[in-house]
This record gives C-alpha cells, structure tokens and sequence, in this order.
C-alpha cells in the first residue's frame, strides 16, 4: 500500500501560513475588540464570529465572489502573476485563514480581557504609551493563552474540508490536502489509504490540543 504524503505536508504548510496570518491581524483585531469602544462594534465582533457559524459552503462561495475570476481582486491578481488565484495553494491559504480566524480572535479578545487592568493603569500613571503598555504590559500577562489560541487555530486551519475543496480544489500533487485526501480516499473505495491518513491527522490534532492544553494558563 503506497501512502501519498504530499496531502499532509500541504496541510501543515498551508497552517502554518494561514495561522501566521491570521496572528498578524487577529491579535490588532483582538486588541481593538477588547480595548475600544466605537460604533458598531457589536457587528464588527458578530462578523467576526460569523465564520464559526455558517456552513462551509457559504464561506466557500462568499470566498469565490471574493477571489473569483470575474471579481476585481481575482482580475488584479491575475493580471500581475499570469494565473488564476483560485484552485492553487495560495487560495488554500485564504480557505484555512477564514476557517481560523474567527477562533483565534475570539480566544484572543477573551486572554486580553482576563489581564488585570490595575497594572495597565499603573504603567499609564508612569507615561507608558499605548503601544509600550500592549508589549511591556498586557502581551506578557497573557502570552501564555494567546499562543494556546494560535495552537487552536493551527489545529483548526489543518482540519478544514469544505472551503478548501470549494476554493482550492481538489489537485493531487497542487491542492490536495490531507482533508480532501481522506475524502477522495473515501469516495474511491481506498479505504486503507483512508485509514492511515485518518490515524495520523488524529494523532497530529491530540499532539496540538494537548499542547493547547499545557500551555492554558491553570487557575488555582
């Protein structure tokens, strides 16, 4: 039985830079949510939490009108790489980053809530600047539950399906991630391959969740 590893690599390549992404804008977004008041936050933070909801499907399609060949950016991108954006790796990336980034936010938000604000007060009463009290201050007090979201949300952007196939496709040897492999192991009546696959993208998650776990900040 000859095992295609190719679906495991991408998924775990496609993670990493999905879950970096989402990291570079998820924790400006946390950080906003959790510390500023405006209008319209309230459906700022629903269309947030909205990926965690909808049906893969909606999010597939709202990401092909997004990203399509017909819509602008899917035009510009086109025009300035010579190929279509759609059923290639990078818009793999852009199916995990919708899938996880909704969780790391939310996860975020509540580890930058839980910070004892007497001591963003008492660095504020010192002349520290907003910037140097989110790195001096509240980034220290909570890193240990925001890495645990970023743990949770690489979990989430290895295991998604159906924005990836919607999105990305299914291209052996390109697009085809280990969600899909299963899938298309499945549909195929190659039920050995199917297995393997599915013992190890398990054991892979009960690695991550109990990394998520240890690093959990433990309440006494």
């Amino acid at each position: 039985m000859a095992i295609d590893w190719f679906p495991l690599w991408l998924s775990l390549r496609v993670a990493v830079v999905s879950t970096a992404l989402a990291l570079g804008f998820g924790l400006w977004l946390a950080y906003v949510l959790a510390n500023r008041e405006f209008r319209g936050k309230d459906v700022l933070d629903a269309a947030v939490s909205l990926p965690l909801v909808l049906p893969p499907t909606v999010l597939g399609y709202y990401l092909l009108v997004l990203v399509g060949r017909a819509s602008p950016l899917g035009r510009t991108w086109e025009a300035i790489f010579g190929s279509p954006l759609v059923f290639t790796g990078t818009a793999a990336v852009l199916a995990a980053l919708l899938h996880s980034l909704p969780l790391l936010v939310k996860s975020t938000r509540a580890a930058l809530e839980s910070v004892d604000r007497n001591y963003e007060r008492a660095a504020r009463t010192m002349g520290a600047s907003e910037w140097k009290l989110f790195w001096r201050v509240t980034l220290p007090l909570a890193w240990r539950s925001i890495l645990a979201a970023v743990v949770l949300a690489f979990a989430r952007a290895l295991g998604d399906f159906g924005v990836t196939l919607m999105v990305a496709g299914n291209i052996p040897g390109r697009t085809q991630t280990v969600a899909v492999a299963i899938y298309d192991a499945v549909e195929s009546g190659n039920g050995a391959v199917a297995r393997v696959l599915v013992l190890v993208i398990s054991a892979v998650a009960l690695v991550i969740l109990t990394v998520a776990n240890r690093l959990s900040p433990k309440r006494v």
